[in-house]
């Protein structure tokens, strides 16, 4: 994988297209789509590049409407309302004339007020306790080799294990200091969904919507690896609700993500 086919290199060429289009290389498949991570974090990072003046971001909001393939796609996106404190803007990517993925994303200033820390992460197992997940110990959509991955419990696709829970450590291979928001984002949508290990066939899902509120704006997260701790919280009639936490190297933690998703038998 050369530089530029890793994130960093996707994201320089959306900021050199002025936001308006990218050319996605081979290598980011996951099945017949994009990795919604990487799709998600182009349109994050075309909201932002609206903006007249940086501001960090709060929250971002997205429908996968259409499976979005490899080669160029366009991005439409503009700005809804801009505020004293907070930017509303909005942005589609799409593939030919189909909206591949709809977002929204709300941009803010600090305002004075109380502080409320939150929690820790509790019994975060080391890195190094586990061993890298390499490809060649099972299929793998290629997506994979633009992160490097060490899963540290449950949730494993296909697996019949019934677990409500998994977590992972993850970081992205390319340097992504320049894309604070593209960081994380890129990230926080990893873990697959936790409902595929309550089968012991192959089963396929798909995100069908994803939010993602920051605790800590991305531009202030040091580090590379982030640990992921996410849920089933329940599922039926074809579609699952997971929602987890994104925390930095030291256990803050930084993001939260819910994902109601769609599952084929």
């Amino acid at each position: 994988m050369s530089d530029n086919d890793g994130l960093e290199g996707i994201i320089n060429n959306l900021a050199e297209n002025g936001g308006k289009s990218v050319q996605i290389p081979p290598g980011w498949a996951q099945g017949r789509a994009l990795y919604g991570g990487l799709v998600a974090a182009i349109a994050a990072e075309a909201m932002s590049g609206q903006l007249a003046s940086p501001r960090p971001i709060r929250s971002l909001l997205g429908n996968f409407v259409a499976p979005a393939p490899e080669g160029e796609l366009a991005v439409k996106s503009e700005i809804l309302r801009e505020g004293r404190a907070v930017v509303q803007a909005r942005a589609d990517v799409i593939a030919g004339d189909q909206v591949c993925f709809a977002s929204s994303a709300a941009f803010g200033d600090d305002r004075p007020g109380i502080v409320v820390l939150p929690e820790k992460a509790g019994n975060m197992p080391a890195r190094d306790s586990v061993p890298a997940m390499q490809s060649g110990q099972r299929p793998l959509p290629g997506f994979l080799e633009n992160f490097d991955i060490r899963w540290t419990g449950g949730g494993v696709p296909m697996s019949g294990s019934k677990d409500m829970h998994t977590s992972m450590w993850v970081r992205n291979r390319s340097n992504m200091d320049a894309f604070p928001i593209a960081k994380i984002v890129s990230i926080a949508d990893m873990p697959p969904p936790v409902v595929l290990c309550h089968y012991d066939r192959l089963t396929r899902a798909s995100s069908m919507s994803w939010s993602i509120e920051f605790v800590v704006p991305p531009e202030q997260v040091v580090g590379d690896w982030f640990y992921l701790d996410f849920v089933l919280d329940a599922a039926a009639s074809g579609y699952s609700q997971q929602s987890g936490k994104i925390f930095d190297e030291t256990g803050t933690l930084v993001a939260l993500s819910r994902q109601c998703m769609v599952y084929f038998e």
